[in-house]
């Protein structure tokens, strides 16, 4: 189905789970270290939010299971936007340019590209980008493809594949361990 009605409500639910915890976190704040009455409240939304987080992980995983995947849809949309302007940056930076300098460089490609009425920086021709900064080599359009763009983002949860694989390798250990709940 091309509507995400599923996540959609998922996402939803995502609040009263949130409101469930905010509930307990309330209910607890402030007691001494002993058994209070207080705690006589906290099942309910424990159990309303152990109850709603199942059903959720039922649904998406009927959904994910089901899902078809246009992957030339999802590269297309990876492409044009100035999402890479901060690589422009960084690649200055790492050739020397102060931080400062180089985010002014930077946003300078990005406007210069909207004003050529181009949908990307990459647009750009490499004399239109060297205008911007001499230092600007035939290079940077290696280093600013979105592909180049993705693989270089390696910090924990960051979409580099090699990243998400050890997520998915993660997840995969912790819900076999936990699988009982």
């Amino acid at each position: 189905k091309k509507n995400p009605d599923f996540a959609e409500l998922i996402r939803g639910r995502t609040g009263k789970v949130y409101g469930d915890l905010f509930n307990l976190l309330t209910m607890v704040k402030g007691l001494p270290l002993a058994y209070d009455r207080d705690l006589q409240e906290d099942k309910e939304p424990l159990f309303d939010a152990l109850d709603t987080v199942k059903g959720n992980i039922t649904v998406f995983t009927a959904m994910i299971s089901s899902a078809k995947w246009n992957e030339e849809n999802m590269k297309k949309s990876c492409e044009g936007g100035f999402a890479n302007a901060t690589d422009v940056a960084e690649y200055l930076v790492r050739k020397g340019m102060p931080f400062r300098t180089a985010h002014s460089v930077a946003a300078k490609t990005v406007r210069m590209a909207i004003d050529a009425g181009y949908e990307a920086i990459e647009d750009l021709t490499i004399e239109e980008l060297k205008s911007a900064s001499p230092l600007i080599d035939e290079d940077i359009y290696k280093l600013i493809s979105p592909k180049s763009c993705m693989e270089r983002r390696t910090t924990t949860g960051g979409p580099a594949p090699k990243c998400t694989q050890k997520q998915i390798r993660d997840l995969l250990k912790f819900c076999q361990k936990n699988r009982k709940l």
